[in-house]
């Protein structure tokens, strides 16, 4: 078998491990919303119509899951009428990561604050009740991507984070060009991998952004409900799924062509870098293009992309002794040996 042969072979393997991996992956997450009969209009009591109006409108109803991500939050063990009565009233608080539950859910129109009151149930079986704007500000739902989504909302975690991955960032890309080591763009590995990564993380930025600024209201209603499986949810935000399952894809195969055409050193090195010029353009992209800048930015991105991986044209050759990937015959960069 000659060596263009044997490069076709690894490129054919690592497609069909790819197509493997994304398969089962859609079968972890295809439990998307049930497919259960919904009655007619006619069938519904005012109640009922009422309860799926109001769900659809905040995006939670009655025997909705939330936790406390306030240091304390206020509850009112009587009726929300004597509140703003101004009778006595007593409350109780409940601390920090307290499961609640909506047990109730009424409006009162004479409340010039908000007219919604929840009264919730909490583990031990206390009752209280608040105003929804009250709630949902010390509130979060009861899911794990929920509570991400609310932890990287809030402006200060955002604001340090994205400045300390700059920073980081930036110190990772310095380090390795002044090495003169491997880092994709500049001085890339044999693989087309890298770069498409980089491609997708782009955007998926541009389209999260996107998000925020057309269908703030599906983003809200995937905030209650959230879900990973991009078949569940609208066209956009489930193309935004898309790339993150794309981004899991890929990486493994990133991984597994940096394993065989670096050594263990310039291997770590080359992903730190990878995973620095992702987050670059995590940050320039979701910024940007809530200024709408991103879009254009983003078809210069891919274009430039594309053609520096292409000048550095396509390994045709596998070293007969470590597998690494060649340019053109001769000594291999990874082992030393001599490829005729």
């Amino acid at each position: 078998m000659n060596p263009v042969q044997i490069s076709s072979l690894f490129s054919l393997r690592n497609g069909l491990a790819c197509i493997c991996i994304l398969i089962v992956s859609f079968l972890f997450v295809s439990c998307g919303k049930g497919g259960q009969a919904v009655p007619s209009q006619g069938e519904l009591t005012k109640e009922q119509l009422d309860s799926i109006r109001f769900a659809a409108e905040h995006h939670y109803t009655l025997g909705a899951n939330f936790v406390v991500k306030s240091d304390s939050l206020m509850l009112i063990r009587q009726q929300p009428e004597e509140e703003l009565s101004g009778l006595h009233i007593d409350s109780f608080a409940v601390g920090a990561n307290t499961h609640l539950v909506v047990a109730e859910i009424r409006t009162i129109s004479s409340d010039p604050v908000d007219s919604i009151w929840l009264k919730v149930a909490t583990d031990d079986m206390q009752f209280g009740w608040n105003r929804e704007c009250t709630l949902l500000q010390q509130l979060v739902p009861d899911a794990p991507i929920s509570l991400f989504i609310n932890t990287f909302s809030n402006i200060h975690v955002a604001v340090t984070a994205v400045l300390l991955l700059l920073v980081i960032s930036l110190l990772l890309l310095t380090t390795i060009l002044r090495r003169k080591a491997f880092i994709v763009h500049f001085h890339d590995i044999r693989s087309i991998y890298p770069t498409l990564l980089c491609i997708i993380v782009a955007l998926g930025a541009t389209f999260y952004a996107t998000i925020q600024n057309f269908a703030q209201d599906a983003w809200q209603d995937f905030y209650f409900h959230p879900t990973l499986n991009p078949l569940a949810v609208e066209p956009l935000l489930g193309f935004f799924l898309l790339t993150f399952w794309a981004i899991q894809i890929v990486g493994l195969a990133v991984i597994d062509d940096v394993r065989h055409q670096l050594n263990l050193g310039d291997a770590v090195l080359y992903m730190f870098g990878l995973s620095a010029v992702c987050a670059v353009n995590y940050i320039v992209f979701s910024i940007s293009t809530l200024y709408y800048i991103g879009y254009p930015l983003l078809v210069v991105y891919i274009i430039v992309a594309l053609l520096l991986y292409l000048r550095k044209g396509k390994a045709k050759y596998v070293c007969g002794k470590c597998g690494a990937k060649l340019v053109d015959k001769g000594r291999c960069p990874r082992c030393g040996a001599v490829n005729e």
